[in-house]
Parts: structure tokens; sequence; C-alpha cells
């Protein structure tokens, strides 16, 4: 019987190669080790706690859960990491994510209240805030700002002290010869968060945020007004903010544009473009908002042609106007990076919640889990492996060293395609997900036992060794993709459905199944078509795990007898006598 053997030697030089390459993408990187997961490097979790925004007491339960999807996106939006964001009462979310600072993680997930588009009237550079001095100002110092308009922090703190001294004694009581003080004429006359609300008390609707015009009391304000000073964010009022850096404070305008009017924010480089970008798209109603807004804005020049991105008081972002934009759709350029453009986009995109949050508590989980059960874990991997290896040795002898071999291969590519998925989208390996990878040495071993097996079954029905390899094969094969999709089917709809940690079971487990029939197909087989062209494994060697007695045959089908051939006597004729 004719088989097709292939070329096995082209075969393994190919996955020579593919190996090659993952350990070059391993040394480009720089990085060798996994990404370890919260349970065994630690991380970051942040408590969020509900307020809601129309002044309400109680919080819409529908509400928690909207935001909560939205703050998951936006904590997917770091990698595939083992992040988990879950509910807590009924007014609480609590965000659990390793492998990120906490620095990062609380700039952006603390950023959930909801995003804003404001007219820009005035901008002004300020100096970023520096350490307070150890020696006390002169009283007299701080009751007048600098000529510039540009107080420096200092000045600003000392600067309100004496205007809460003054209206707390507005109307002392007679003791002697003590007369009331005069009020500070420098000091505003209402706190700063209140300083640009109307006479009326009446806010400012969006159709007519463009007509809104600060007051004196408003403006005198905004000179006093720094960086370190908190106001309230109200969207039918006037607005004193900070761009992130502290650079930067703008005097802004009521909302023309809510935050849940824009549909998506995307970062990418434009064609024929090497510089990223952020994409808007607003829907109908916001774009009409917006192209009004748009006109209005760039016909004025700088800065009131431009416009504020507000999100939790802060701009994110304040680019200008340069002709009207219609559609609903808009592009922000500037010195953007890959990283810096994603993240605004990501800001815009998720921006917009239900609801208003505080950062109630942010703490640095350790590895309670690390240490001990990770050692464990090693260990039952090691006994594992040992007994696999031990029972093919045992029963298959000479085969072992394909089983050896194989998993040697499969457990170097799942280390490095482990690493690489850690350095690129933020795969984190956790306890589950070794459980996962211990869990794929029986997968694996499943897949030598069916082929073996299959080898004694074509030999027995009395092909030669080296057809027995191809048949068996082609029989067998069938059998191991039938096993690891069944094994892969069950990964992802455990990946799909489950929460948490299991999730890294889940992944692991999927992949290192994946990687099974790539070592199966391009490596175990190959290998076995080699070996079976041997003097040591074809010839049946006692040893090799395919001589007759171990296959359960006489002799191997198709071998030849070397038994001495004996003369046959001279035949006589009867005509010769």
């Amino acid at each position: 019987m004719a088989t097709t053997t292939g070329h096995p030697g082209r075969t393994l030089i190919v996955l020579a190669v593919l190996v090659a390459g993952l350990i070059t993408l391993l040394a480009v990187s720089g990085t060798w080790t996994p990404k370890l997961g919260l349970d065994l490097r630690g991380g970051t979790t942040i408590t969020l706690t509900a307020r809601n925004t129309t002044g309400s007491g109680t919080v819409d339960p529908n509400s928690l859960q909207l935001a909560k999807t939205i703050i998951q996106s936006r904590v997917d939006s770091l990698g595939v990491g083992e992040s988990e964001v879950t509910t807590s009462g009924d007014n609480q979310i609590i965000v659990t994510v390793p492998n990120v600072q906490q620095d990062e993680l609380v700039r952006l997930v603390g950023q959930t209240a909801v995003l804003r588009f404001r007219a820009v009237y005035a901008a002004e550079q300020v100096q970023p805030p520096q350490p307070a001095p150890t020696a006390t100002s002169e009283p007299t110092q701080g009751a007048t700002a600098p000529p510039s308009g540009e107080p420096t922090a200092g000045a600003s703190e000392s600067a309100n002290a004496p205007s809460e001294e003054a209206s707390a004694p507005a109307s002392p009581q007679p003791s002697g010869n003590n007369k009331p003080l005069p009020a500070l004429p420098t000091a505003p006359p209402v706190p700063v968060d209140q300083a640009c609300i109307p006479a009326d008390g009446k806010g400012t609707p969006p159709d007519k945020a463009l007509e809104w015009q600060p007051s004196e009391a408003c403006q005198a304000a905004f000179a006093e007004f720094t960086c370190e000073t908190k106001v309230n964010d109200a969207a039918d009022q006037g607005l004193f903010a900070c761009n992130q850096e502290k650079t930067e404070k703008y005097l802004l305008g009521p909302t023309l544009i809510e935050g849940d009017q824009l549909t998506t924010a995307v970062a990418g480089i434009p064609q024929n473009n090497v510089n990223w970008v952020v994409n808007l798209e607003f829907n109908p109603e916001g774009a009409t908002t917006f192209e009004q807004a748009t006109r209005e804005l760039s016909a004025k020049s700088e800065p009131q042609n431009r416009f504020a991105i507000v999100l939790d008081g802060v701009s994110i972002s304040a680019p200008s106007v340069n002709e009207p934009i219609p559609g609903g759709r808009a592009e922000i350029s500037g010195n953007f990076t890959q990283k810096s453009a994603t993240e605004l986009a990501n800001v815009l995109k998720y921006g917009a919640l239900p609801l208003a949050f505080d950062v109630s508590e942010v703490n640095n989980v350790s590895a309670t889990l690390g240490g001990e059960q990770l050692r464990a874990g090693i260990i039952a991997g090691i006994i594992g492996l040992t007994l696999v290896v031990g029972y093919c040795f045992l029963y298959y002898r000479g085969l072992g060293i394909v089983v050896v071999a194989s998993l040697g291969l499969g457990a170097v590519i799942t280390y490095a395609c482990m690493v690489l998925l850690g350095s690129s989208v933020g795969f984190a390996l956790n306890l589950p997900g070794i459980a996962g990878a211990i869990v794929a040495i029986g997968i694996t071993a499943d897949s030598f036992v069916i082929y073996f097996e299959r080898i004694r079954d074509e030999v027995r029905e009395g092909r030669s060794l080296r057809t027995a390899v191809e048949t068996g094969w082609r029989r067998a094969r069938q059998t191991i993709l039938i096993a690891d999709t069944v094994s892969l089917l069950s990964a992802l709809v455990l990946f799909v459905l489950a929460i948490g940690a299991v999730k890294g079971f889940a992944f692991t487990l999927g992949l290192t199944t994946l990687i099974d029939v790539a070592v199966v197909f391009l490596f175990t087989k190959p290998l076995m078509t080699l070996l079976a062209r041997t003097k040591f494994f074809g010839g049946g060697h006692p040893l090799s795990g395919l001589d007759p007695e171990h296959l359960g045959v006489q002799a191997l089908p198709g071998s030849r007898s070397r038994r001495p051939v004996v003369p046959r006597p001279a035949a006589v004729s009867e005509e010769s006598v």
C-alpha cells in the first residue's frame, strides 16, 4: 500500500524558524519573564463612591450598572490583564487591576465625572504648583495680587486668608473702642466657586451658552483663581479650570455640548500624514450644536476661538477652531504621540458616565497568594510532568524521547507566547492560569497516546512499520483534532462566561491547546516519520518501543528473515540412468 510521507525534514525546518522567530521577538522586546497577575505580583484596588449629579440622594441601580460597564471598558483599554470591576452595595464600584501603577490607574479610572464641552473666554499661562516655602510670608504681601495677574500658589493661599478673616467679623459686637473691620477691597465678594453665578441665580441653557458673558466679579475671581482651588462644575454656569499639567488656566462658559452626545472617539494617523490625531463623532443633536458652536468660535480671535473638553473640572484638551465643522465629525490634532492620542480617545469615548464618582479609597494589593501557592503549583506541575514522562518511558520505552521532546518544545513556545502577550496586550499570568497550563500536560499526553496506539493497531493489521506511521497518523489526527476542539470550545465558553481570575485559567487552557495542535502536527508526526527510517526504531530494537513483542506481533510485517538457506539435493532424471 503506497503512502504519502511528505517532507518531514522541511516541516521541522519551518517549525525551527518559527521558534527562532519567537525567541528573536523576546530578545527585541528585552523581556524574558511573563507578567504576573494580582495574586502573584500584586496590583491596585480603587473604590469609587457614586453620587447622583441631579442632587438626589439615591443612586439608580441601572445607572450604577451602566457606569460599571463604561469603567470596565476604560480599564480594558489598558490591555488583556486580569482586571476586575465589580459593584459593592448600592453606590460603590471596586476596580482591581494588576501590573498598573497606582497613579496611572487613579488618573484613568478616577476621571469619572460627566464630560462637557465649553467655550473658552480667557486663558492665562501659570506656573506649575511649587512646594510651599518654609518661611512665613508677611501679612501685607498676601493682601494684593501680583501686578501680572498670575499669582503663585503661595500668594493665592495667603490672599484667600484675609478674605475669610474679613468676612467673619463683618458684624462684630462692639466692645470698648473696637470698631468693625473694613472689608478688603481686593478680596472677591463671594467665594471663587460661586463668583460666576448670575445675580438672579438662574443658569444658562446650552442654546444660550455662546451668548454668556462673564461678570466683573467673575473676571476678578478668575484673576485670583489658581489650579489648587477646587470649584463646582455646574453645567449651566461659568467655570474656572486648568489643563492637566496645571500650566494654563481657563475662564470657561456654560456647557455647549454634553459628553453623552459624543458617540465615538478614535485615535489614528490620517492617510498621507505622520502625526497622530483624535477623531470625534457626535450624534445628530450634538452635530447640530457642534456646527453652530464652531461657526461662531471660528470667527473669534485667540483664545476665544477655542473650546475646552472638561472632565471632572479639568480641561483634558482645549483645541482651537479654524473653520466651521459640519456633519458632526471633528479631528483634534496637535503634538500627539500614540499613547497620548489613545489615552485622550479613551477618556472621550468612555468619559460620559451617568453618575459622578469620588475616589474613596486606593489600596496597593500585595501578592498574598504568591510564595507558597506559586511554589505549590510549580511542585504539582513537576509531579504531573514526571508521572507522564515516567509512564511513557515505562510503557513506550524509546518513544518516550518523542514525548519529552514534544513536551519540551511545547513548554518553550507556551512560555514565549505568555511573555510576548504580557508585553504586547497586558496578559497577566495568575494561579488559575498556571492550573490551566498543568491541565494542558494531560491534553498533550492524550495526543501521544492516541497516535502511538494507532500505530500499534496498524502493525497488528499487517502493515509495515513505515506504512503504519503514516496510515496511523491519518486516522489518529481526526481524533486528536476532535479532542482538542472540544477542549478549545470549553475554554472559549469559560472565558466568555467567567469573571475575574477564572478567565486566566480559560485563556491559558485555550492557548496551550492551540500550541498542542501545532506541536503534534509540525513536530511529533514529522519526527516519528524520520525515526521510523532509522535502524533502531524502524528495525524494531527491543528498547525502541516498536519491537514485535511490544507491538503484540510475531514479527514486524515487511521485515526480512535472516535464517540460513539449506541447499536442496540435485534432481536425478530417469533418462540419465
